[in-house]
């Protein structure tokens, strides 16, 4: 069986007929692959799922290459000056507070011993 023309680009609207034609016409995608002569039903499949999670806008959007690894984004310089200073700052506010809470408890176990 020879193979399909490699990396041949589908059209959105060729793509919308094709899904429509798979939805409302009740077409396998194995008929429509045929029929539309798109290779591997596993494309029509991608499509449909597009179709039905964004709508015919969204098999307009080029999907090709690697995705996104999550890496977060770059902060702009200022902004991390701004974040390290408030880190740094909270740092000191979090261990005034530890001793301000050992000196008021010694305080009071000092207050207990005076009353025994």
């Amino acid at each position: 069986m020879p193979k399909g023309i490699a990396n041949k680009r589908y059209t959105p609207e060729f793509k919308k007929q094709v899904v429509e034609a798979v939805i409302q016409g009740g077409l396998s995608y194995q008929e429509a692959a045929k029929i539309y002569k798109v290779q591997g039903h596993d494309r029509i499949q991608s499509w449909e799922r597009i179709y039905l999670e964004e709508g015919p806008e969204g098999l307009a959007i080029e999907r090709r290459g690697r995705r996104s690894t999550g890496k977060p984004k770059q902060l702009a310089s200022k902004v991390e000056e701004d974040l390290l200073a408030e880190v740094q700052r909270l740092r000191a506010e979090n261990a005034y507070l530890k001793n301000l809470q050992a000196l008021v408890l010694e305080r009071e176990r000092r207050q207990q011993k005076k009353r025994w």
